[in-house]
């Protein structure tokens, strides 16, 4: 039985369609008449993959000749972003620290309360508090059947959290946040990337949201992180939102005439940042 709590949660987010658990599975494409029944509401899992600092961030760390962070150590979680958002006591599932080279491998993941999506959280000094989206329910129409392997999770720096404040400026953050944030990590944000079914990033792009109120919260960072537009996506396919620094907001988030972009769960609460890839068809590229 889920938590009061939760089912209240879903309800004030309009969240129904991506909260349920009706039982319900998706086809797997495959025959499963000699394959093993799965106890979906005992069904634990494992998670492993890596986490690097953002290209970006190295890049922009590199040219002032600032050292890129070390990742070794770092505590990393096994997260619902959801969850996260409403400060619900139970947002974690798993936990972990990342290996020399940011190799993270937590098992044991219940997947039962899993009712949007499932993020690798990251937190550490130096470092933004993030939540990196590795599974998303919009793609399968259910949880979690199978371990999670090759997950990418992004770090952010401070330095370069700092550097995308100043691009967007103080005047637009207040305008945002009524006057409530002068940075990106008290407002909230959303940190994405478009890419092709390659993994490379696409310019030109534009990521439209399913609530028309918050359309004028996307921009797109400049190649050398000194400014912002709204026109569409640079040579590095980035894309940001500003949340308001008030209470968790969620979202349909698509690529703006893109049909094989299929639509993501999204959300933003203050304090910490939304990374997630945006990419072609129903699998991450490689």
């Amino acid at each position: 039985m889920k938590r009061p709590f939760l089912i209240a949660t879903c309800v004030l987010l309009g969240l129904a369609s991506g909260c349920g658990s009706d039982g319900a599975t998706p086809d797997p494409g495959v025959r499963t008449e000699d394959a093993e029944a799965v106890d979906l509401d005992n069904l634990r899992i494992r998670v492993r993959g890596r986490a690097e600092v953002l290209p970006e961030a190295t890049r922009l760390l590199e040219a002032r000749g600032q050292p890129v962070p070390s990742l070794a150590g770092v505590p990393v979680t096994i997260e619902e972003p959801l969850r996260v958002a409403v400060n619900d006591a139970n947002a974690t599932f798993g936990a972990g620290a990342l290996a020399e080279a940011g190799d993270f491998d937590v098992n044991e993941v219940p997947v039962r309360e899993v009712h949007q999506s499932l993020a690798v959280g990251l937190s550490a000094p130096g470092l933004v508090r993030t939540a990196t989206v590795i599974y998303d329910t919009t793609f399968t129409g259910g949880r979690p059947r199978t371990d999670l392997i090759d997950a990418r999770a992004w770090a952010l720096p401070e330095a370069f959290h700092d550097a995308l404040t100043a691009a967007l400026g103080e005047s637009r953050l207040r305008g945002h946040t009524g006057d409530k944030a002068t940075t990106l990590r008290d407002a909230g944000f959303v940190l994405g990337r478009v890419v092709d079914a390659n993994g490379h990033p696409v310019a030109g792009m534009r990521v439209t949201l399913d609530r028309s109120e918050l359309a004028d919260r996307v921009y797109y960072p400049t190649a050398d992180f000194s400014g912002v537009g709204q026109d569409g996506t640079g040579a590095d396919g980035l894309f940001l939102y500003v949340h308001s620094a008030g209470d968790a907001e969620t979202f349909r988030l698509s690529v703006d005439g893109a049909d094989t972009y299929v639509p993501r769960n999204v959300g933003a609460a203050p304090g910490w940042g939304l990374v997630l890839t945006v990419y072609p068809g129903q699998h991450p590229p490689p």
